[in-house]
Parts: structure tokens; sequence; C-alpha cells
């Protein structure tokens, strides 16, 4: 049995290949760009007006003649004279002979002449070409995170496809006869099996939001045998719900060793979590998780996840760890870094949750946050500052 801390460390030294792929941005979203992009035109890619007001060229004078109008999307150009102003809205063409815009708030209209009651400083309220970003500069990064503004940024510099990193298929392998389909009348014995459910949901927090295939097996050796060595041929990362404890229909060691998949660590000095099997065969990872659900989403939300992410190319690949005023005593005999579901407040403290077995989602579904007591800890005091895993934003 290792610690959490050796745990995580064998999983991050992993070497994973990342394999890139163009894809549309409008399919982008959270991907990791892999290589740089290079902007084709000036943003703006002309002098724009910044706001609604009147373009003219600067003087001391405060009586100007209205001549013409440019709108957003004009593309007429005309020429502007000494004591001549036009009328303009945010975005528009400003003739080149202007070089300020008064915002028209401070401008009266009379008729085909104005007033200025304000004039601003030369060159107010003009965007200027390129002022943003030139041709041929980089627009962003290898590396860099394709968020909302990013996508938006690239979509008005005229991108449309993008080469990213792309990510991980992953295989989700349910294990347990006990287990029946959501759907049917619950039969004496059996509980509705929700953890390929679970993962999936937690798959698509992390990004993974197709490919994903999942298959059921029961409780044999050579059906369980058979059905990793389809995943394994298929996947990158490879998820194993039960049957990894000592139990005499848990399969699922013996068939990983049988299909040649390299054990990395077996059973970690935690609560929830103990079973906790990580191994890989070639290019493939995987984890043999808990059969019971809240074991399983702790040690996804904590060891899984952060796999994922550096396989789409993160560099910030676990989830944010805070420090948070603890409003209640937790004592730890046990002599294991335990998991706590607790919900964290605005105010910077975190509350322990009932309900902590690891059998119980209840709790889990109310949670925000993990409270996280390492091993050698004794005691938190209330007041006592932890460390948390954020799990909502």
């Amino acid at each position: 049995m290792i610690s959490v801390s050796k745990a995580l460390h064998i999983i991050n030294s992993q070497a994973l290949i990342l394999r890139e792929e163009e894809v549309s941005l409008n399919d982008a979203l959270g991907a990791v760009l892999s290589k740089d992009i290079f902007s084709t035109i000036n943003m703006p890619p002309f002098r724009q007006s910044a706001m609604d007001g009147y373009a003219l060229k600067w003087s001391e004078e405060t009586d100007y003649q209205l001549t013409y109008e440019s709108q957003a999307g004009n593309a007429n150009l005309y020429s502007l004279k000494e004591k001549e102003a036009v009328r303009i809205f945010t975005g528009a063409l400003v003739p080149d002979e202007a070089d300020t815009v008064v915002m028209q708030e401070h401008v009266e209209q009379t008729g085909k002449g104005l007033s200025i009651h304000k004039m601003p400083s030369k060159y107010a309220n003009i965007r200027e070409m390129g002022e943003q970003i030139q041709a041929g500069d980089i627009a962003l990064q290898k590396g860099a995170v394709l968020n909302a503004a990013a996508i938006g940024f690239l979509t008005c510099l005229g991108v449309q496809n993008v080469s990213v990193y792309q990510r991980p298929k992953v295989g989700i392998l349910v294990t347990g006869n006990e287990l029946q389909s959501v759907g049917s009348l619950l039969r004496k014995g059996s509980v509705y099996e929700s953890n390929s459910t679970m993962l999936k949901a937690a798959l698509q927090e992390a990004g993974i939001t197709e490919g994903v295939e999942i298959l059921r097996v029961s409780d044999d050796l050579e059906s369980t045998k058979t059905c990793i060595k389809n995943l394994l041929e298929k996947t990158d990362l490879l998820l194993i719900s039960g049957g990894i404890s000592v139990g005499d229909y848990d399969f699922v060691k013996e068939a990983l060793t049988d299909n040649q998949v390299d054990e990395l660590f077996y059973k970690v000095n935690q609560k929830p979590g103990k079973p906790l099997w990580f191994g890989r065969k070639d290019s493939t990872c995987v984890f043999a998780l808990p059969g019971n659900p809240a074991s399983v989403l702790t040690c996804f939300y904590v060891y899984v996840y952060p796999l994922i992410q550096k396989w789409k190319g993160y560099q910030n690949t676990s989830l944010e760890r805070i420090i948070a005023r603890c409003t209640s005593k937790l004592p730890n005999k046990s002599g294991k870094t335990i998991f706590l579901k607790a919900a964290i407040s605005q105010k910077g403290e975190v509350t322990p949750l009932q309900g902590q077995s690891s059998a119980m989602m209840h709790t889990y579904a109310l949670s925000n946050a993990l409270i996280c007591v390492p091993e050698e800890k004794e005691l938190i005091e209330v007041g006592e500052e932890v460390e948390c895993i954020k799990l909502t934003p």
C-alpha cells in the first residue's frame, strides 16, 4: 500500500503520447492549441470609431459643418475638409482626414451644423488599424486553452479550424452481478447500476464529451478477461468499476494480469478508495476503481481527472486546491489520508457534510469540495485551516 502523494507521483510521471488533430473552432471549447496561431489580418482591419459621435479633424474650433453619416459596415470613402464633421457610429469606418471622435453627449446638432460643448483630447475615441493585433503577429501560442474568449478572438480574425491536442479515447467497464439497468422494476438483491452514468458525466466535466465506450460484464474471469482485452485495443484510458477487491467474485486484478497490463500500484493509504489499482499496457492507462459510488467519484477527481487533463495538453492538470477554515472538529485516527464531502462557503469556511460512507451519494450531490486530511494529521480543530479540492468553479 502506498501514500496518496506517491500514487499521484506515479500517475503524473507517465509519459503520454499527445496526438494532434484539426477541429472546427465551433468544436474546440476546452481544447489546448498544439500549434501557434498567427493572425492573417490587422485587428481592427481599419480605423474604427470607439463610440457613437462625430468624427473630425481636431482643432480649437467649436462649430463644425455636418457633411455625411458613417454607419458600421459602410465602406464608402469620403474626403473630410477643415471644420467639417461626420456623424459616426460605434465600429464605423473613420475618414482618413479625421483624427478625433467627439462623443454625441458633448455635441449639440443644429440643422446641418453642430456645436461642441466639450472637445476631447486629440486622437480620442478612435481604434487604430492593427491596434489589437497586426497581420503576422502570434494571436495565440501553443498550449493556450481555448475558452469562450479565445474562440471569440480567433473568430474575429477569420480563423475557422485549429490544431489541438486530441482528447483521449476512454472506455468504461462495469462489473457486478448485482447491478441492474435503470428502467426496470428493481429485483430483490439488486441495485441500479449508476457508476457508468456517473463516470460518463464526470468525463464530460473533464472535456470528454464523445466517444466513450461502456461495457457491462458479469462476475466471471473469462468474461472479464475478454472485455478488458476488447477495450484495451480501442482506448487510451480504461476505467473499471468494481471487482478489484479480494472477494471470491472479484476477478479484475487477475484479468488485468492475464492481459499483460503492468501493475504500477495497488491499494492507496486513503479513505475512501483504498483498493485503487493503476497500471498500463503499451500506451493505454488503466484505473481499476472501487465499486462503491462515492469511492469511484473521489478516485476520479483525485487521480483520473489530472491524467485526462495532461492528455489534453493542460499545464495545470489537477482540480483547484484551496485553503479554508474548518467549521468542525475532525479526528483522524485511521492513519490514512481521508477525503470528506464538504461545502465551502463564500466566507472561506468549509463544513464536512453528513453521510460520509463510500456508498452514500446524496451528500456528494450537495458538496462543492472535498476536505483533504493528511494521513499524519490526527486532528483538525475548529477554525483550523485545511486543504480542500474544489469540485465546482
